[in-house]
């Protein structure tokens, strides 16, 4: 049974990582990218992937409790890929706080292009997430809980989140102006838009 406490919980948690998303993107995009601050810029990314996909976790739990009723099979499908590419991505996010904070003596993977072992190319942080908030977002347009526009944002969110994980395995660099605004749009516009609006809606259930 859905309890309004963990609405009202997993509301708040929704709306602050709608509001670390662009945070992370700053600290990744302009910080450390484009050399304003790198070292800062990569230990913040680090720390706000961390936490993203801890709060994030948290969120598709609500998410899965409010549609697994439309159809269970695919909802628990949506829940366990989702949490796949959230505590992947804090996996990630903690990977590289860690040498970050502790550099390793000798980095073999950094020179060599080498994928992060943790999550390689971004598969859980935005492959697996990107998955799981289509399938979420499909379920949330067949019932009547969620409005249809915040459905549709969801299709969007996790459709971009794929072709940030599809430019990292093909195109590779970051700084590659496809994956720059494809990932700029995606973190700074359309994902907190998702993740507040979500959370505003599971706070509005709780009144």
């Amino acid at each position: 049974m859905q309890t309004k406490r963990y609405d009202s919980f997993a509301g708040t948690l929704a709306i602050l990582a709608g509001i670390g998303g662009p945070l992370y993107s700053i600290a990744f995009v302009f910080l450390h990218l484009f050399q304003l601050a790198p070292d800062l810029g990569l230990t913040l990314a680090s720390l706000l992937l961390l936490l993203g996909g801890v709060l994030s976790a948290t969120v598709m739990v609500a998410l899965y409790q409010h549609v697994r009723e439309t159809d269970s099979s695919f909802a628990i499908l949506a829940l366990v890929i989702s949490l796949f590419g959230a505590i992947g991505g804090a996996t990630h996010g903690a990977y590289d706080l860690a040498n970050q904070l502790h550099p390793p003596v000798s980095d073999v993977l950094g020179p060599n292009n080498y994928p992060n072992m943790a999550d390689p190319r971004g598969l859980a942080t935005f492959g697996f997430a990107g998955i799981g908030l289509v399938l979420f977002a499909w379920l949330m347009s067949q019932g009547k809980t969620f409005p249809s526009r915040l459905a549709q944002l969801g299709y969007l969110a996790g459709a971009l989140n794929i072709a940030i994980y599809l430019a990292r395995l093909i195109i590779l660099t970051p700084s590659n102006p496809i994956v720059l605004v494809v990932a700029g749009v995606t973190g700074l516009i359309v994902n907190p838009a998702f993740f507040i609006w979500l959370g505003l809606r599971l706070r509005a259930m709780v009144r």
